[in-house]
């Protein structure tokens, strides 16, 4: 890292996290394109899909060295950390020659395809159609929302509705879809931080090839939840590696602003403190249990833990900030605190609302009664 991430590269040290997702995408590509060269991309796939086969404590090791040296966002890590994963174990032979090269070498970068309007937290809900056609390919038309640099993006996977009349996770297909195609317009979505880094995606008898049907039609639920099982993997350390840098930052603001000795401030940035490393810990007992991070009870409370702990650090950090919070502001002791904050206003909402994920702990961790769920 010492070595890469300086001439033209030095730019983008600590760039591309949560809320600063539209930093300099192309030279984050060209980024992605340096890690492959040196054999950096997909360090835990099996080295015969081109990666390193790395243990889980060296992928650990791995991610937090990267965060720490002050490695930018990936460009490549829905490609990296779910469809890879996802093909590698449903996918065919063909799919994964055609699809896993591109994205080991940073060429091909990819979207996620799931939520909705009407289709957020209840994944099951979606109502994107998909067919297929006489000459056996797909077509795809629907909606599909939040969808992260969609627009940066040369692929989608797209989770749809196969057959008419089926309802919740029945007859859904997992589709991959090229976004420069006829049937697709992607429109930004503009945030609260100022930015558009996620999109509307709308397809109108969009075109999937007849082999880039992931498992077999109907099959798409079992392969979309595998994929979620992915997405909370060892990449997790790294973001607590990012975080900690955050923090610092707001540190960093308190001494600026003679806060430090401030008695509620200095107790609040100890709960902070303590909390980012009760969430370390958690980690390390999440990995422990190896590659199956599903349905373990450590791994079941950690999105609701960072998501409330983030919050709660974008609140500090505007306190500290104090009046100077209050207008937006371009200088670097400001605006990245500011970003914080109104980025982190989502965490509890998206990846799974906080009630859902309240939902999960009690009824699969805890094994208490399941929530009352109207008749369909």
């Amino acid at each position: 890292m010492q070595a890469h991430l300086c001439g033209r590269f030095a730019a983008l040290k600590h760039r591309g996290g949560p809320g600063d997702e539209e930093a300099d995408p192309a030279l984050r590509k060209d980024w992605e394109r340096e890690l492959a060269a040196g054999g950096w991309t997909c360090v835990g796939w099996p080295k015969e899909y081109g990666g390193r086969g790395l243990s889980i404590a060296q992928q650990v090791i791995f991610h937090e060295e990267y965060a720490r040296a002050g490695g930018p966002g990936r460009m490549g890590h829905i490609g990296e950390g779910l469809v890879g994963p996802t093909l590698i174990q449903f996918g065919s032979a063909a799919q994964r020659q055609r699809f896993l090269p591109q994205i080991v070498a940073g060429r091909e970068f990819w979207a996620q395809g799931y939520s909705e309007p009407n289709a957020g937290s209840d994944l099951a809900n979606v109502q994107t159609r998909c067919w297929q056609a006489d000459d056996g390919s797909w077509r795809v038309s629907g909606q599909k929302i939040w969808t992260s640099l969609a627009h940066e993006s040369e692929w989608i996977f797209v989770l749809a509705r196969s057959e008419p009349g089926s309802r919740g996770n029945k007859g859904l297909s997992f589709l991959l879809l090229p976004l420069k195609q006829p049937g697709i317009r992607i429109r930004p979505i503009r945030q609260l931080g100022g930015g558009s880094e996620f999109n509307e995606v709308f397809f109108d008898e969009a075109v999937a090839d007849a082999a880039h049907i992931v498992g077999a039609p109907g099959e798409g639920w079992k392969v979309a939840m595998g994929l979620l099982e992915v997405e909370r993997g060892v990449s997790t350390l790294g973001q607590q590696m990012h975080f900690s840098h955050e923090f610092e930052r707001v540190v960093q603001a308190a001494r600026a602003a003679g806060r430090v000795d401030d008695a509620l401030l200095r107790q609040r940035l100890a709960v902070a403190w303590t909390g980012l490393r009760v969430m370390r810990y958690n980690a390390l007992r999440m990995l422990d249990g190896g590659s199956d991070l599903s349905l373990r009870r450590e791994a079941l409370i950690y999105k609701y833990w960072w998501s409330n702990w983030h919050r709660d650090l974008g609140k500090l950090g505007m306190d500290v900030l104090g009046e100077a919070a209050d207008l937006v502001s371009d200088d670097e002791s400001v605006r990245p605190l500011q970003q914080l904050f109104f980025f982190s206003r989502a965490d509890t909402i998206y990846g799974g609302t906080n009630e859902i994920q309240l939902n999960l702990i009690a009824e699969r961790g805890l094994g208490l009664p399941r929530e009352a769920r109207p008749a369909s």
